[in-house]
């Protein structure tokens, strides 16, 4: 699966400064579906050329429920580009899209002559041109033919590009145009997709005459979700079509989880706090803007996920306030004890069930802070996710029900001497209960205990 991206301006090979990316290396990047890579076919003065690369590991798409037997193996999705692309793309090329270089600004800010080439796109040629002349591109869309012995056309074209564009707006119109040419996404798509759609728009979306298709084919044809999204690049205006499903827009589920933790910390009174299995920082930069926690700590087993953490949150500015660790949760690890409170948050489920004693005993027996947080989502809620089948993500081992996650939950807190609440977090339906589940356990005295 392949794009480039290439250049005339003078010098050239400025564009490494913009992608951030050098031109003399090649650069990889492991992805959920296998490995991109970014390198440089040509880099001269007058012309230089960023290809990326994305190989695809077949083995690591998960077949649909209803394709056949070896569907994960026999498929397209190796070598046409798709949202598999169009993701590899935010992660390598996540500053320029943006439009921020930190060499180059004023290049950043400016239109360059660019030509951008991604020889198997599945679509039409039709539709190529109706989605990118509009943005100013001068579209060659060219069907690739299929076999000579069956003769015709494919269901796929070789797609060139070229105009006098900021990069960052092209890079973001192949993030939003790859999945809507392919009508597909290959991931469950969620509510945070709108904003997702809406980021990436700015600035070209609410006046492309297509907008309409480009936001239901790459909400994934979920009609809801591109009626809020066609209602705020209108200025919140209903569109005739859709007049019968208005639909608000509502804080997402990751912020009413990052509040309910917040709420379960203060409560507990707690100033220095472990967040366990931290990843990118999420929590991290919201525990940061509390000046309540006096001391914080980041921990997770990946040397990149804490790398991402650092950049986000700033590290270097942040003092002895602000630490990270390298720390496997199933291992006792004295640096973290001594702490009033510990968050695990959306992280039990990414563990194979074997493995969560250990966890257990590393948080609750070993490390012991006075307070431990832990949400988890409930899988009974899943219902109300259209077209949702299986987990909620595909990393997740195992989700749990209400009864299970309080089965559970009960069983460490009788056996490490805690006391455990449970609180839903985000909208608690009547049947189903809350999205997430959240329990919330505190130490309980020797002399209690007995």
């Amino acid at each position: 699966m392949l794009l480039t991206v290439s250049t005339t301006h003078r010098p050239a090979t400025d564009l490494g400064y913009l992608l951030v990316k050098h031109p003399d290396r090649v650069h990889s990047f492991d992805v959920p579906t296998g490995t991109a890579y970014v390198l440089y076919p040509e880099a001269a003065a007058d012309r230089c050329t960023a290809a990326l690369l994305l190989d695809v590991d077949p083995q690591r798409l998960r077949a649909q429920q209803d394709t056949f037997e070896l569907g994960q193996y026999v498929n397209d999705r190796p070598y046409a580009a798709s949202s598999l692309l169009a993701s590899a793309l935010n992660k390598v090329f996540r500053s320029a899209l943006r439009g921020v270089s930190k060499d180059r600004p004023e290049l950043a800010a400016a239109p360059l002559p660019l030509e951008i080439a991604v020889p198997v796109l599945r679509g039409t040629s039709e539709l190529a041109t109706r989605l990118f002349e509009p943005l100013g591109w001068q579209v060659t869309a060219t069907p690739i033919p299929l076999e000579p012995q069956i003769g015709g056309d494919s269901r796929y074209v070789d797609l060139q590009l070229s105009g006098s564009v900021r990069l960052a707006d092209a890079l973001n119109h192949l993030y939003v145009l790859l999945p809507v040419l392919d009508d597909a996404k290959h991931y469950w798509v969620a509510p945070d997709e709108i904003e997702k759609l809406l980021r990436s728009g700015e600035g070209w979306l609410a006046a492309h005459p297509e907008k309409v298709l480009i936001t239901r084919r790459y909400l994934a044809h979920k009609k809801a979700y591109a009626t809020t999204a066609l209602q705020l690049l209108e200025g919140d205006e209903t569109t005739d079509e859709d007049a019968e499903l208005p639909v608000t827009r509502k804080i997402s589920l990751a912020s009413h989880r990052r509040d309910a933790v917040l709420t379960a910390l203060a409560d507990a009174g707690a100033a220095r706090v472990l967040d366990l299995g931290c990843g990118g920082g999420a929590l991290l930069t919201a525990l940061i803007k509390d000046r309540r926690f006096t001391e914080i700590v980041g921990a997770d087993v990946s040397s990149r996920a804490l790398a991402i953490a650092a950049r986000r949150i700033h590290l270097e500015r942040l003092g002895d306030r602000v630490r990270l660790f390298q720390s496997a949760l199933t291992y006792r690890d004295d640096r973290l004890r001594g702490y009033d409170a510990a968050v695990l948050m959306e992280v039990i489920e990414h563990l194979d069930p074997p493995r969560l004693p250990a966890l257990a005993e590393t948080v609750f027996g070993h490390a012991r802070p006075a307070t431990v947080v832990v949400t988890t989502p409930n899988v009974e809620y899943n219902v109300h996710y259209e077209g949702l089948t299986g987990t909620r993500h595909s990393d997740h081992r195992f989700e749990w029900t209400r009864a299970e996650f309080r089965s559970w939950a009960s069983r460490v807190a009788a056996r490490y001497r805690y006391e455990v609440t449970f609180r839903p977090v985000g909208e608690d339906d009547p049947a189903t209960g809350a999205p997430t589940q959240l329990a919330l356990f505190r130490t309980v005295s020797a002399e209690v205990a007995q």
